[in-house]
């Protein structure tokens, strides 16, 4: 078995992650359960940020909170020196409420409100990345009636595909995002912007797509913006003073992947733009990037409660666990695949193959088809790896479950940074109707 971080096996025999005993979480906490190995997240982050400072490069590593946002997790962020990518009110609420560094927050999506754009000026946030003409044109009326200029950055679909699941490709020509490269849409975008007092054009951004595991992608998209950037140098007098590659650097899920060092990354892309710009004669770039489940992903543990059995004679044995799509759709969404153990038996040699299941009222609610464990009952804890991007952000309360609890482990200490809900949480926001009045 793959053990990620700080996750290892204890004198008892059970999984310990961050020095804590899972099993001991699960008498304090409960189940479901998310655990997140900060030493983990740390050592993801640093191995990103330390590349450029090493090979002396100005950058910005943004982490995307999008894949996992919540005030601790901004709060850790804050600590290692990152910037931060914000994809909506919320995530900036998020991140005002941590009090990170407004000047080091980018505002990103592909349909933000006016009420989004205005809460953005008003913080004074360091960048907003625009990503349409409908988008360029209500964010300079906003910015001419509160007097303002905003910072930003033109997000681009330099027409690269990366080997990777379809839903979630981005830098496609027919993508939802950003100005297509390729056919006058990003260069009129960059005329309107560079013509009009409301922006300062910082350079240009874009995203090739998810769960990457080579540096082909980044290189080829690299070229193909500076290929469109010498042009714009010799007609429009453009320079960009930043380049923003995105991100989607992969992880190991299972045994099926194989992803390469975040330092790797980082050297691939430094070279080819240090090459490019060297090329054109362009001033090298700040480069940006914005890793969030490459930082996050296989740092996260989710811990079940095994319930029922159901053998199904010559086809399949079925587990249920006491959670499911309600705290994990990836594998329902996307068809995603996960490592397992029992978190008390972690070493155990397996003896049958089962198949995960959740609670929800859903046939398509499994967790993982096809799963070798010793057998197990229902004083069992399932321990799912890697499910710490696009877990607790995506939860949900399908069939009225409530959203579990997250937990930070590091150096034998467990802190609870986000409570599990309660019943009365799932009704909050409920309203009665109102008993009409007989005559």
């Amino acid at each position: 078995m793959y053990f990620n971080g700080t996750a290892q096996v204890n004198e008892k025999g059970h999984l310990q992650i961050g020095g804590v005993d899972t099993l001991d979480l699960v008498s304090q906490f409960g189940t479901p359960l998310y655990v997140y190995d900060v030493a983990l997240i740390r050592e993801r982050a640093r191995g990103f940020k330390e590349t450029f400072d090493k090979l002396g490069v100005k950058a910005q590593v943004a982490y995307a909170s999008k894949a996992f946002s919540t005030i601790a997790m901004v709060q850790l962020v804050e600590e290692e020196g990152l910037s931060l990518d914000v994809v909506s009110a919320g995530e900036l609420y998020t991140a005002l409420a941590a009090d990170f560094p407004v000047e080091r927050i980018h505002f990103h999506g592909n349909n933000k409100s006016r009420e989004e754009l205005e809460m953005a000026l008003d913080k004074g946030i360091g960048c907003i990345v625009v990503d349409n003409l409908y988008e360029l044109q209500l964010l300079e009326r906003v910015c001419g009636e509160k007097n303002q200029k905003a910072n930003i950055l033109l997000r681009v679909t330099p027409g690269i595909e990366a080997h990777t699941h379809d839903y979630i490709l981005t830098g496609q020509e027919d993508s939802k995002f950003g100005f297509d490269l390729q056919n006058g849409q990003a260069e009129a975008a960059l005329q309107n912007a560079l013509n009009s007092q409301a922006f300062e054009v910082l350079g240009i951004h874009c995203h090739i797509g998810s769960q990457i595991f080579e540096t082909t992608g980044f290189i080829l998209a690299a070229q193909k913006i500076f290929e469109k950037l010498n042009d714009w140098k010799q007609r429009l007098s453009f320079e960009p003073a930043v380049l923003n590659l995105g991100g989607g650097f992969g992880i190991r899920y299972t045994n099926e992947d194989e992803p390469i060092a975040a330092s790797q990354y980082v050297e691939d892309i430094i070279t080819e733009v240090k090459n490019l710009a060297q090329h054109y004669d362009m001033k090298m770039p700040e480069i940006w990037i914005e890793p969030g489940r490459s930082l996050v992903g296989d740092a996260g543990t989710t811990l079940y409660k095994i319930g029922s059995r159901k053998e199904v004679p010559d086809v399949r044995k079925y587990l249920a666990v006491d959670g499911g799509m309600s705290d994990n759709i990836r594998p329902a969404l996307y068809q995603a695949k996960y490592e397992a153990v029992l978190a008390g038996r972690p070493l155990e040699k397996a003896n049958e193959v089962v198949s995960i299941a959740g609670k929800c009222c859903e046939s398509g609610d499994m967790l993982i088809w096809d799963l070798p464990l010793p057998e197990s009952d229902d004083n069992d804890v399932l321990a799912v790896f890697c499910t710490g991007a696009y877990g607790y952000s995506m939860a949900n309360n399908y069939n009225r479950l409530p959203r579990p609890p997250v937990v930070f482990v590091e150096n034998g200490e467990a802190q609870l940074v986000v409570r599990r809900e309660t019943l009365d949480d799932l009704i909050r926001l409920d309203l009665s109707i109102q008993t009409k009045i007989k005559n």
